[in-house]
């Protein structure tokens, strides 16, 4: 039986991929916004009532997913409203789907 999921160069560039996706959702406040953002666009101040906790710290979750391009943002007048990117999200589940 031979094992492909570790062995060549590109399945070690994509274990990586995988392992920065666990990461990044790994932390529960990153999932639940996720989570919420599933179901519609909204900006912070919707988002952080949600999740009992902080405007700031909402927004520092919402960087991290914004940096790795599971969530897009546009801003209208004062206010930045995020959705999720579902082409990115499907990306990576799928590749995760490689390894488990």
């Amino acid at each position: 039986m031979k094992i492909k999921c570790c062995k060549n160069q590109k399945a070690g560039g994509e274990l990586k991929e995988v392992v920065n996706f666990l990461k990044v959702i790994s932390e529960e406040n990153r999932l639940r916004i996720l989570c919420i953002l599933k179901k519609q666009e909204m900006c912070v101040c919707e988002i952080w009532q949600y999740l009992d906790s902080p405007q700031n710290l909402t927004s520092h979750h919402l960087k991290v997913l914004k940096d790795f391009g599971l969530i897009s943002s546009r801003r209208d007048g004062l206010k930045i409203f995020y959705k999720l990117n579902k082409d990115i999200s499907k990306k990576h589940l799928k590749l995760l789907n490689k390894f488990i």
